[in-house]
This record gives C-alpha cells, sequence and structure tokens, in this order.
C-alpha cells in the first residue's frame, strides 16, 4: 500500500490536544469519501466518526489507527497540527464535470480541463449529433485546435478549406478566422477537442 506524503507539522502544543476531527474529515473530503465509506474500510460505527469529525468523542489510539490505515495516511499525521496535504491525485466526478450545450441541443462540449487554464490551454469531449454544428467565431491571432474523432466523422471548416474526418483521425488548424465543426453524417459523432490560444 502507498505511502501518501506526510505534510510538514507545527511542533505538537501540550495545552492543546490534536484536533483529530478536523483532520479526518478534511481527508474524508480530499479524497472524496462519504462517511458511510469510510466508516465501512475502518471498521468505525458511522456514529462513531460523525462524533469524532465533530470533536465529541475523544477516539482511543486503535481506533485512530484504523482510520490513518482506511484513509491511508501515517498515523502521524492525523494526530499532527499542521494542515492535510493536497492528494496527489485529484479526481473529477463525472457528475461534476461542467458541460455546454449549442441552443439546439446537437452539440454538447464536455469541459475536460481546469478552469484557471481557460484562455490558455483548453479541452473538451465533444459529442455532435446528426445535423449538429459547432460554429466559432475567430479566437486571437496564431491560436490552433486539434480534433480527434473518437467515433462516427466529423466534418471541419477553417476559413475556406473544409475536411472530413473518420474515426481515428486528427485536424489541425487554425482558428483565428471562422471555423466550425459539423456531423453530416446519420450517427453521433464524439471527439476530443484541444484549444491552444496564441500566448
Amino acid at each position: 500500500m502507498a505511502t501518501k506524503p506526510k505534510p510538514a507539522a507545527a511542533p505538537p502544543n501540550p495545552a492543546h490536544p490534536p484536533r483529530v476531527g478536523e483532520r479526518i474529515q478534511a481527508l474524508r473530503q480530499a479524497e472524496h469519501l462519504s462517511m458511510d465509506e469510510l466508516s465501512r474500510r475502518a471498521g468505525v460505527s458511522k456514529s462513531m466518526l460523525s462524533q469524532i469529525e465533530r470533536n465529541q468523542a475523544n477516539p482511543t489510539v486503535a481506533v485512530v489507527w484504523r482510520l490513518a490505515n482506511a484513509l491511508e495516511v501515517p498515523l502521524a499525521e492525523l494526530l499532527g497540527t499542521g494542515e492535510p496535504a493536497p492528494p496527489t491525485i485529484v479526481t473529477v466526478p463525472a457528475h461534476a464535470t461542467p458541460a455546454l450545450r449549442t441552443p439546439d441541443q446537437r452539440c454538447e462540449l464536455r469541459i475536460l480541463g481546469p478552469v484557471e487554464l481557460a484562455g490558455q490551454f483548453e479541452w473538451y469531449e465533444l459529442t455532435v449529433q446528426p445535423g449538429g454544428a459547432l460554429e466559432s467565431q475567430p479566437h486571437e491571432p496564431g491560436s490552433r485546435e486539434h480534433l480527434s474523432v473518437l467515433s462516427g466523422t466529423l466534418e471541419v471548416t477553417a476559413g475556406d478549406a473544409t475536411q472530413r474526418l473518420k474515426h481515428g483521425e486528427t485536424a489541425r488548424y487554425a482558428v483565428d478566422m471562422p471555423h466550425a465543426i459539423r456531423n453530416a453524417g446519420k450517427t453521433v459523432a464524439s471527439a476530443l477537442l484541444v484549444v491552444l490560444h496564441s500566448a
């Protein structure tokens, strides 16, 4: 079992007991674990876990040890006074991935890239229904898109040029001009769309 990095912790203050409940709750939420799931993994009742997280119960060392194992962190991390280390891997649940749709609902863009990179480097999962079109105005000079078709066929237009793409093919094209992605076929098409904005 891999051990997560231990955060830098301040020296313990003997006048104040460690706030184990707050640290358990922070680590549980960082790992997207429900109270039920952590309770099951650790073999600690949900009611006891709830009381510990709200600092209404003082867990024994054995209980803290079971919770540390379930959270895959060193026991010292729960007994320390520093902030929990951020998770090594951050996951975004499918239901929490934001999406945009065209007014006719025939095109959907699931936003896979982090919000802080918007306007620099963006990537999307694109789904286009038959007859659907994603039409865009010019981006900044020098900007480009990369479209990789995962299923179906799509038609890319950039300026006066048009290219039809089949499953497995990728198009790379300038988007500092009017451009569009259309599904002229009879089946739903999907693709990965990467947008590189000019610096």
